[in-house]
């Protein structure tokens, strides 16, 4: 979060407002022609919901808050939810509160994701689903929504007492405009009207579709519940929850069950008490679904409201202008979600937590200081999307052992040959734009080995700031990991292929944990070749290093940081043997979960490794060097950041400066132990080190 000016990011801020400028007034014109061609789109059936009946109704007060409720469970639709806010975000100029009716899986990324997106003037509370899974399960639903689908029946009884108006939102729907003017209508409601819905835009409800189609009752087209206005004080004062269950429990005596889940309760209730209805301009819920007759109540792209996908087909469903909407839809997948960090003017609110002192910290950087970059990037909160694809945890194993790593974009071509490898649990970190997030899951997708892995976890830090957060992205991965060991890995390493049952062995043989505080030592190695026979053992290891095909890891740029694993000793051992911490040493390790976090100061390029195992060793862990264990480093281009501190003495000088502070912390937490690390702290940086 930067207050100060990004003049690239605002650039690409204005350029989608031109771009979308640009579409819809392509799209206008389009639609105008074929309003003159065919006459006028909106005629017909649900004519009287058009948006240009009447006057539009006065907006809601500059600062007034905006209720919306959402219901969401798992990985996917958490995805769908965070496009939906952006829209939201994009357009509105109220503050919000967002009441998530969530799984656990769903608040674990949401409740992280708010957290760190720190977007002023929005507050969000979580209600537990499970808790209300009893009131609707006894309900037969044929929707792929399931259970979840029927949870906006219970949301008056769900939400706060004193909640008195709601907009109710479905999670596959696109806001185009700002959404007070949605809050708006509720001025429209007469007082007995308790619900605001749109006419269905399909003949679902006329029962006409096919043969023996049977629909729940409905009036006339019915309604569509992608997006509801709810009076929750009048439904709890009209008795809405005995008013829907036996609706429910009367019409299921005759059908076998629900086909569009909570919709059809609501049509049914609506065509039983008609006065608590107020139809909605149609343009609040422009739904794409298969047979829809959408195009009937919009002329112009200016008229679009809420774009709803509401077909099972999702963006592959087939409409007359489903090339538009697919495009605006995916402006906002892809969009940077940093630009809506931005302050209502005029409307003062809670900041979000922690805000005030970041925001402190920042001012008093000095922009003058030649290392501002680094001091920047260290304050600044990145993003958070944990478990970014469908995960399923591992079961509990006393001694299971995650790997744990983090990558960029240009690293994803390593992740089917570490899957190959690792047949465990794996945590991962991803540095990722929002557009590229996108291009990720494509990649997943078509990659057979990636995508029968569901005990990979994924999770995206969104990318901000010029230096890399190699550390922030550890410990992200770190964090997420759910087994009691971890392999703390780098992606560029492919490891053993026994490694992973090797390692579970190893912690239960030495008793790690409650009896011994250790870390175990991976050995490194390293080919220069893009092309090699990955060795399967040891021995045939050790056959590849002596005709240099194999190297011990930077045995030419850098030795000394894995010199202290003593690799003469590992060619004979036959037991684990124990090493002393030296300067610089840098190994690949196993240790708890629990273990000290990487510290986020070093960003970019070097020492970021090697100031963690100074951590553990000042901790007094153990280092042991397992005798069957190695991973091995495969040749690749160096990083932008690596390429920085070779050419830039400025980029060294603020890295010494970072590894002096980390003295003085070290000092202040372990004391006079910390003199022992001194000299290491003041010897020149490695182009080689990390």
């Amino acid at each position: 979060m930067l207050p100060r000016g990004r003049p690239r990011a605002m650039g690409a801020a204005a350029l989608l407002l031109l771009l979308l400028l640009f579409g819809f007034l392509l799209f206008d014109g389009r639609l105008r022609r074929a309003a003159a061609l065919d006459g006028d789109p909106g005629a017909g059936p649900g004519d009287h919901n058009r948006s240009d009946c009447g006057p539009p109704p006065p907006r809601p007060s500059k600062c007034e808050l905006l209720h919306v409720a959402i219901v969401c469970a798992g990985h996917n639709s958490s995805r769908d939810v965070i496009t939906l806010v952006k829209s939201m975000l994009f357009y509105r100029k109220n503050p919000l509160h967002l009441h998530l009716v969530t799984d656990a899986v769903a608040r674990n990324i949401l409740e992280m994701l708010f957290h760190t997106w720190m977007v002023p003037a929005v507050h969000v509370s979580f209600y537990n689903a499970e808790e209300l899974k009893s009131q609707v399960s006894w309900i037969p639903n044929k929707h792929y929504s399931g259970l979840y689908g029927l949870m906006k029946l219970v949301l008056p009884s769900a939400l706060p007492a004193e909640l008195a108006h709601v907009i109710v939102l479905d999670t596959d729907v696109t806001f185009a405009s700002d959404i007070s003017e949605l809050w708006a209508l509720f001025a429209h409601f007469s007082d007995t009207q308790a619900i605001g819905l749109v006419e269905n835009q399909s003949d679902w409800y006329l029962g006409n579709l096919w043969k023996n189609h049977r629909p729940w009752p409905a009036l006339g087209r019915g309604f569509n519940t992608g997006v509801i206005l709810l009076r929750l004080d009048r439904l709890r004062q009209a008795g809405w929850e005995q008013m829907w269950r036996l609706t429910a429990r009367r019409e299921l005596l005759t059908l076998p069950a629900t086909s569009l889940a909570d919709q059809d309760i609501f049509n049914a209730v609506i065509k039983e008490h008609p006065g608590l209805v107020q139809p909605l301009p149609c343009v609040w819920n422009v739904q794409l679904s298969d047979h829809t007759l959408a195009e009937r109540c919009y002329s112009a792209a200016s008229d679009l409201k809420v774009i709803h996908w509401n077909s099972p087909k999702k963006l592959q469903v087939k409409n007359k202008h489903v090339e538009f909407f697919r495009n605006f839809y995916l402006t906002f997948l892809e969009y940077d979600g940093n630009l809506l960090r931005r302050e209502l003017f005029g409307c003062p609110s809670q900041p979000p937590p922690g805000a005030e002192q970041l925001q402190q910290a920042l001012a008093q950087l000095d922009e003058e200081d030649p290392c501002f970059e680094f001091r920047q990037q260290q304050l600044t909160v990145h993003r958070v999307h944990v478990t970014f694809l469908p995960h399923e945890p591992p079961p509990p194993r006393p001694h299971d052992v995650t790997l744990v790593a983090q990558l960029s974009m240009d690293r994803l071509q390593m992740l089917e040959a570490l899957c190959r490898h690792w047949p465990g649990p794996m945590s991962l970190a991803l540095y990722l734009t929002d557009a590229e997030a996108q291009q990720f899951l494509r990649f997943i997708e078509a990659s057979p080995v990636l995508a029968a892995r569901q005990d990979v976890a994924y999770h995206v830090v969104y990318r901000e700031g010029p230096l890399y957060p190699v550390n922030q992205l550890r410990n992200v991965a770190l964090a997420q990991a759910l087994t009691p060991y971890v392999f703390l890995s780098d992606i560029d390493f492919l490891p053993a292929y026994s490694l992973y049952d090797y390692l579970r062995a190893s912690i239960e043989q030495l008793g790690l944990g409650s009896q011994r505080k250790a870390a175990l030592v991976v050995p490194a190695f390293e080919t220069l070749h893009y092309r090699f026979s990955f060795p399967h053992s040891k021995v045939e290891l050790l056959a590849l290093l002596d005709v240099g095909a194999l190297y011990t890891f930077r045995y030419h740029e850098w030795p000394r940081g894995h010199a202290p694993t003593d690799y003469a000793r590992w060619r004979e051992a036959q037991a684990p043997y124990r090493v002393q911490w030296a300067a610089d040493y840098e190994p690949y390790v196993v240790v708890p979960r629990d273990c000290p976090r990487y510290d986020p100061r070093f960003v970019g390029f070097g020492w970021n490794k090697v100031a963690h195992i100074v951590e553990l060793d000042a901790q007094e862990y153990e280092l042991l060097v397992l005798p069957e264990a190695f991973t091995i480093h495969l040749p690749h281009a160096p990083s932008l950041d690596i390429s920085r501190f070779r050419s830039s003495p400025t980029y060294r000088d603020c890295l010494q400066a970072l590894k002096d502070e980390f003295h003085q912390d070290l000092s202040r937490h372990h004391g006079a132990a910390a003199l022992k690390y001194l000299p290491a702290l003041q010897q020149p940086q490695s182009p080689a080190q990390g």
